[in-house]
């Protein structure tokens, strides 16, 4: 097991109304084919003065803003105060935190957004976990297939673990900053409190508290 990468590490569980999905779990993208599920099983008992069945098993805070011109295909969960802007598009199996922001043009499939995350403008996150307070600069997006089409490995230095996943897309700490028009690719994994540079293309592993300045210059915040 790299403990770095664990659940464990770099996510708060109570800061999302998934927790429950991550039980016996000890990486992030494992949750991944589990999400549908989770969310048809756990829509239909959320409490009915709180939140509202507003269109085919996609279940909404009644304090959540969402845009009239949002696109949004269920399964999914729009926690308490929310907010999809316009022309957000939600392709399905997504679980949106509290006080999250799905911004305008933004594009959101099989993902986990934890409370206060940050996707609000031209941003694509496929098959992907978002923890806490992490924010995508505008133009940021996951990549979540690998070109030659074969399964996703995360590596993180010198070790490989295979995912046994044609689509893993990246899996972001608690309070990761990813700077405007970043690319991560398959399999990013980016430790809780780190920050990416902007137009920055990223693969593999960048460990906790640190800065991604360049591809090869990681540096430790002090």
């Amino acid at each position: 097991m790299k403990k770095e990468l664990t659940i464990q590490e770099n996510y708060t569980l109570s800061e999302t109304i998934a927790a429950q999905l991550f039980e016996g779990k000890t990486y992030p993208w494992e949750v991944l084919a589990g999400i549908e599920d989770f969310i048809r099983e756990l829509g239909p008992k959320l409490p009915a003065d709180e939140y509202e069945e507003i269109a085919p098993d996609v279940w909404a805070a009644k304090s959540a803003q969402i845009a009239p011109t949002a696109s949004i295909t269920g399964p999914c969960i729009i926690d308490k105060e929310a907010q999809v802007r316009h022309c957000a598009f939600i392709r399905g199996k997504a679980v949106i935190g509290k006080q999250a922001v799905v911004g305008n043009s933004t594009e959101l499939k099989n993902v986990v957004l934890f409370n206060r995350v940050q996707v609000p403008h031209y941003n694509y996150v496929g098959d992907s976990i978002l923890g806490y307070r992490a924010h995508m600069g505008a133009g940021s997006i996951t990549s979540n297939v690998k070109s030659d089409k074969t399964l996703v490995c995360i590596k993180a230095g010198q070790e490989e673990i295979p995912t046994g996943m044609k689509k893993v897309g990246a899996m972001l700490g608690d309070r990761v900053e990813v700077g405007c028009n970043s690319v991560l690719n398959p399999g990013t994994v980016i430790g809780h409190d780190s920050n990416i540079y902007p137009v920055s293309c990223v693969r593999g592993y960048v460990p906790a508290n640190s800065i991604l300045k360049k591809p090869g210059e990681i540096v430790s915040k002090r």
